[in-house]
């Protein structure tokens, strides 16, 4: 099955934010990646859910919407209200992460589960029959152009023979310094879904780097 990509809003300009996804609606892009930053869990602030509904109205691509913020569970209802495809919360911000995974399902999402680069794939042995995805971040989240961390690589095989024990159908999607050459070694590694924001978005022509990605 060809890899899914799923473009970064955080690196778009968003002076000129209508453009950029009319350029995501044309393109062969699987799903936009929206990074919602609170200041607090990541050091950084992005964007919040009444941009996120403005966003849904002109974006016909799914919104994969990964939640870097404290305290996740608190705004299930206003994701999923703002037009969200799938909620994606961070291992690290979640103390009861199986009771979130479950109250994000019922609501008709997808629920992924994101790890930072320090946090070990076998902590989610006891839930990844229940996620439909997991994020894999290969930068320290917060902010976008950072270089590619080589060792998650490995750890997206390791979580790829998990997933091949325990549940098949949950896809592995990795976000951080991926292009080309990363892009081509984490989808032979096992990687379903590439999300990059910067190498997409500061290209001379986007739609067709999009496509590259694709062909990986």
């Amino acid at each position: 099955m060809p890899c899914k990509i799923a473009p970064s809003l955080l690196a778009a300009n968003f002076l000129q934010l209508e453009k950029e996804l009319m350029m995501i609606n044309q393109s062969e892009a699987d799903m936009l990646h929206l990074d919602i930053m609170d200041g607090v869990f990541v050091p950084n602030i992005s964007f919040g859910f009444p941009i996120v509904e403005q966003i849904a109205k002109v974006c016909t691509k799914p919104l994969d919407a990964h939640l870097m913020i404290v305290e996740p569970q608190k705004y299930i209802s206003e994701v999923k209200k703002s037009g969200a495809y799938l909620m994606n919360v961070h291992y690290e911000a979640c103390t009861h992460l199986h009771r979130i995974i479950g109250e994000i399902k019922e609501t008709g999402m997808k629920a992924g589960v994101t790890l930072n680069p320090h946090t070990p794939i076998e902590l989610l042995e006891d839930i990844i029959q229940d996620v439909d995805m997991v994020l894999i971040m290969s930068v320290n989240p917060g902010f976008g152009g950072q270089k590619f961390i080589d060792n998650s690589i490995e750890k997206v095989s390791r979580l790829k023979n998990m997933i091949l024990r325990k549940n098949p159908k949950t896809w592995i999607e990795v976000d951080g310094g991926v292009n080309m050459e990363t892009g081509k070694a984490l989808i032979d590694a096992g990687a379903d879904i590439l999300v990059t924001g910067s190498f997409i978005f500061n290209s001379a022509n986007p739609i067709e780097t999009i496509q590259k990605l694709k062909e990986l």
